[in-house]
């Protein structure tokens, strides 16, 4: 049923966390071993904390929610992670501590760019709500590709943040009593070339996901899949025309109407667009077959495999499927959270009870 990933790649693998106020645990330490782990429990207990903790420390933000404070325990003042990791050529540790502000520490040393952190541990999640990545509406599929994209390239962060800060400008702008088109020449030329760069990275990891989706979703279900991606900017000077060509619907509309933060792609099954004709199970298969594409991606890239975070994942699979599944990936390190225990050879269980692991 599902695709293999290459038998012979490096393992990079978290060794240790440690978490302090964090959501609902006081003050926590897990040993992780470098294959399979899982957390099993209760709903609302505090499993999926733990996985969140390992992607804060991966990219610096929740898969969550927006707002740190969320993270930090009810009447604190203040959140720890610490994150002793492994990679094929050095070990490493990570600690950030969220109060007012985020500080960050690698291997002690102070870091002053987000885009510095990025990269040193590298995870695929694979959560519920990522059905949506397909079922949901273009921003699902950008955050897809962003958070992809970010843990690779240091620049595409940059650019991406950039971006963001000129298109909301602009924004605040176009609500304005008073505006005229001249104003908004130097934003377009800011939105242009951080846009262009963004679309550069996009279209190289869309192309990389593309050359393995189809293999690996052919061998998952013995179907096609094909995405199509579409953007606005696919050039400098085309990317200003829109702009020019959007404006007066821009100012009647009071935000930019067009631009990379619009990007999108489409899959599609057997020809068929998978968000408007596919099934349940088609939609999470194909969402598979895309995480699964982006750890090959990965491995690519820097060559080792990334760290598979699944939350819930294991719900709708029965017991032989769990096993071949988690067989398939076997050079890599798997975090689990579900609600029964499995049994599984070379993993390790932890019982997790009111943010309590045991």
């Amino acid at each position: 049923m599902f695709a293999v990933c290459g038998k012979f790649g490096v393992r990079m693998y978290i060794k240790e966390l440690k978490i302090e106020n964090f959501r609902n645990y006081k003050i926590e330490k897990i040993n992780f071993i470098p294959k399979i782990n899982i957390f099993h429990g209760d709903n609302a207990q505090g499993k999926t904390n733990i996985l969140e903790a390992i992607f804060y420390g991966s990219l610096g933000r929740s898969f969550r929610t927006n707002k740190d404070k969320d993270l930090i325990k009810f009447d604190e003042d203040f959140s720890n992670i610490d994150i002793d990791y492994h990679k094929k050529d050095r070990d490493g540790k990570i600690n950030i501590k969220i109060a007012n502000r985020k500080f960050i520490t690698l291997n002690g040393v102070k870091i002053k760019k987000l885009s510095d952190l990025i990269g040193n541990i590298n995870v695929v999640i694979f959560t519920p709500d990522d059905i949506n990545i397909l079922k949901g509406g273009p921003e699902n599929r950008r955050n897809f590709l962003d958070v992809m994209i970010s843990q690779l390239r240091p620049q595409y962060v940059y650019n991406l943040s950039n971006y963001k800060k000129t298109l909301e400008q602009r924004n605040k702008y176009l609500k304005q009593e008073k505006k005229s088109e001249d104003m908004l020449e130097i934003w377009d030329q800011k939105l242009a070339e951080f846009g262009c760069n963004i679309y550069t990275y996009r279209r190289e990891f869309v192309d990389k996901l593309i050359s393995k989706v189809k293999d690996i979703h052919k061998n998952i279900t013995g179907e096609d899949i094909r995405i199509d991606y579409s953007s606005d900017c696919e050039n400098r000077e085309e990317y200003i025309a829109h702009l020019k060509k959007n404006r007066h619907i821009d100012f009647a509309r009071e935000y930019t109407s067009c631009g990379i933060h619009r990007d999108d792609f489409k899959t599609y099954i057997n020809d068929k667009e998978i968000d408007t004709f596919g099934s349940q199970g088609q939609n999470r298969t194909a969402v598979l077959s895309l995480k699964l594409s982006e750890i090959e991606v990965i491995n690519d890239e820097i060559g080792e495999y990334p760290i598979l975070l699944l939350d819930d994942f294991m719900s709708e699979l029965d017991q032989g499927r769990i096993k071949k599944f988690l067989g398939s990936v076997q050079d890599i390190q798997v975090i689990i959270t579900c609600n029964n225990k499995i049994d599984i050879d070379n993993s390790k269980l932890f019982e997790v009870k009111e943010g309590k692991i045991e």
